[in-house]
């Protein structure tokens, strides 16, 4: 029997197109991991897997299997900031699973980066970075994901990234999509 994939999944082209743009948005905050836990690779290296996913070089099964490792690593740190990047570099690495952790990553980085700066304006800044780094394709790809907290079927359903600033901040991104 087989079973129906999720509006949330994506093809795996969409995928791959969207596990780069995702790496961008995580490797703009991870500074912010790295000024409190210097030696700790597993958000980079989450940020390096993605990257090579959307080459082609892993295949989604793999990386399915390590997607959790650099969420660990929000474990080893305590302001908001790197944690948040922790765990956009996590999202990022989860889009081989599911194309919907690319808004995951690109909301986490965009708290990264206004707890970083503490000023009015600074997700928002940091929303408009994204923006401007992402392809016709990719927005394309993003538009046919559903609105955050209408499928409970994945990410974007009735949980964490549905809920909060992380929910306000993916509304956000999807509103300047179109």
């Amino acid at each position: 029997m087989s079973r129906a994939l999720s509006a949330q999944t994506l093809s795996e082209e969409d995928r791959r197109l969207l596990a780069g743009w995702a790496a961008t948005c995580a490797e703009h905050v991870l500074p912010l991991f790295g000024a409190e836990a210097p030696d700790d690779d597993r958000p980079r290296d989450a940020i390096a897997r993605a990257r090579a996913f959307s080459r082609g070089e892993l295949d989604a099964a793999g990386e399915i299997r390590r997607r959790f490792v650099a969420g660990r690593a929000a474990r080893a740190v305590s302001s908001v900031g790197a944690v948040s990047a922790a765990r956009a570099a996590a999202q990022a690495a989860g889009v081989a699973h599911m194309g919907a952790h690319a808004l995951g990553a690109a909301a986490y980085a965009a708290r990264a980066a206004g707890a970083a700066e503490e000023r009015a304006g600074a997700v928002a800044a940091e929303l408009a970075w994204q923006c401007d780094r992402m392809s016709a394709e990719i927005a394309a790809a993003l538009r046919r994901l559903p609105p955050v907290g209408k499928d409970g079927a994945g990410p974007l359903g009735q949980g964490l990234l549905a809920s909060g600033e992380l929910g306000s901040i993916i509304r956000e991104l999807q509103a300047a999509l179109g």
